[in-house]
């Protein structure tokens, strides 16, 4: 591909054309102090080597994974991936992956799409999946607007558990923010750390459209969905489950076991890096009695003229493919070479290593956190079970987090820029990427 700037007379015409008069006024909102330390400092005239250099000396003041110790999760964890994943989606087939408009030059594609789906149909015991969305917050504002296209006029009460991921809950609120007929409020989360059902069965009526909880949810805790399934059947509101970390369900019950409607969550630990929190990909998995309400693309299997197997686009429920009334979303290329990575993974490991994998990252999060409690002398704010991340409080949390930076530590996510009551707090992940080394440098860490 060639490199065409633009001239001058170009940008010239295309600021005339919006109405201002510099490319800097487009950033004018932006703090000068934030505007001037984004600026890189370079001599004019260097060589590309020299550049390198200098970019790499910036770049190694950051922390990585590979130099320090993480005990982050809250949406975003660190996971070993298999050099295989990286080999099969490096493929020149898969790596400029998009929608496969034309199935008989994308069965390769397909087929892996068609493989995802029925890998996350299993790791969520639901009918049906899609092909993928952008990532674990939008799927989850895409239930709650598949739940409206499903539910009567009169239901238009969104009940969201407060102990759901706050981006969550700030992408479904941005989502229904302009949605005149949408009403959404927040459930408290009780001790334990879970959604406080006395208090959900009392805000359900007969005008509730859905309710959306974690599982696990933003606090690591595993929510009991039987008693919030019963409540919301009595009410007639739908159930959605929200999933940040899906490697647990290799051990818990399954969403669709407690009779869920949609189970939707972020897929990034099943294979994809970090990569500063990005990008990733959502699942979304629903009945099959919603399928024509399902948002993005649906690949199914056929024959071709010949009776040989074959895979097309089954749905494809974009306003590019049929009338935009009739759309139920804009999801279109849905972080394709993301859910290929997660397809290889979960091959790789197959039901029996995805368990393993499980039990490893929850019974180092369990062995941490008794060792923090007793030898740190940290709390345990809540009482719930736990997958592989929980929530510890400590009276002098500054300290310990300055402790940790000098010792190349980071302990986990402080709670309390979410949440006022626990600004003393501490949100804690270890998975089987933090050896039992790691978890004695963290301990002693914040003893010392």
């Amino acid at each position: 591909m060639r490199y065409t700037p633009h001239t001058p007379s170009d940008k010239e015409q295309m600021l005339r054309v919006i109405g201002i008069d510099s490319v800097e006024e487009l950033y004018r909102h932006v703090p000068e102090t934030l505007r001037n330390r984004a600026k890189i400092d370079l001599p004019e005239g260097l060589t590309e080597l020299a550049v390198r250099k200098r970019l790499a000396a910036l770049a190694s003041r950051n922390a990585a994974a590979s130099d320090w110790s993480f005990f982050l999760g809250g949406g975003i964890y660190h996971h070993f991936i298999p050099s295989a994943v990286d080999a099969v989606i490096s493929r020149s087939e898969f790596s400029t992956s998009y929608t496969p408009y034309q199935p008989e030059v994308s069965q390769g594609t397909l087929q892996a799409l068609f493989e995802y789906q029925t890998l996350i149909c299993q790791l969520t015991g639901m009918e049906i999946s899609n092909a993928g969305v952008y990532d674990g917050a939008s799927a989850a504002a895409e239930a709650v607007l598949m739940s409206r296209r499903i539910q009567s006029p009169s239901r238009r009460r969104v009940l969201i558990s407060r102990a759901l991921h706050p981006h969550y809950r700030a992408v479904i609120a941005t989502y229904l923010r302009n949605l005149d007929d949408m009403q959404l409020e927040e459930v408290p989360f009780d001790a334990a750390g879970a959604t406080d059902v006395e208090a959900l069965a009392r805000k359900l009526n007969d005008q509730s459209m859905c309710v959306v909880v974690g599982y696990p949810n933003f606090f690591g805790v595993v929510e009991d969905l039987t008693p919030i399934r019963s409540a919301c059947a009595n009410s007639g509101a739908q159930l959605v489950s929200v999933t940040t970390e899906p490697l647990a369900l290799g051990l818990l019950k399954p969403p669709g076991a407690f009779g869920v409607h949609m189970a939707v969550g972020e897929g990034q630990s099943l294979g994809v890096p970090m990569s500063l929190g990005g990008p990733a990909f959502g699942f979304f998995a629903t009945r099959k009695s919603f399928i024509r309400n399902l948002p993005g693309r649906l690949v199914g299997e056929t024959v071709d003229v010949d009776s040989q197997r074959g895979f097309v686009l089954t749905l494809a429920t974009r306003e590019q493919h049929i009338r935009r009334e009739k759309a139920t979303s804009n999801i279109c290329t849905s972080q394709t070479l993301c859910t290929l990575a997660s397809t290889v993974f979960m091959s790789l490991l197959g039901k029996s290593g995805i368990r393993r994998l499980a039990e490893v990252n929850v019974s180092r999060a369990h062995e941490a956190r008794d060792r923090l409690v007793s030898r740190a002398k940290l709390e345990a704010c809540f009482s719930g079970p736990f997958f592989n991340e929980f929530v510890l409080r400590a009276g002098n949390l500054e300290e310990i987090l300055k402790r940790c930076a000098t010792a190349h530590i980071v302990p986990g996510v402080p709670l309390g820029q979410w949440y006022s009551e626990l600004s003393d707090c501490l949100l804690i992940c270890v998975t089987e990427m933090n050896d039992r080394e790691e978890i004695d440098r963290l301990v002693g860490a914040i003893c010392s």
